[in-house]
């Protein structure tokens, strides 16, 4: 996985923690599943890209 693509999925990640975190602070539940929603799409995508690397023999 390119250094790139891991620097994207980790500010998405992180981005959902935070919505999650000002969801639940706020009462927002709307927002809190937004930010569970954009963490779970982040660590698809960065198991997607393993799987990728695991067939290209890149670590």
């Amino acid at each position: 996985m390119g250094d790139e693509e891991k620097m994207d999925n980790k500010k998405d990640e992180l981005w959902g923690k935070g919505k999650e975190a000002v969801g639940k602070a706020t009462g927002d539940d709307e927002l809190e599943n937004q930010g569970k929603f954009d963490q779970t799409k982040a660590n698809l995508k960065q198991a997607g890209e393993k799987v990728k690397d695991a067939f290209d023999g890149n670590d």
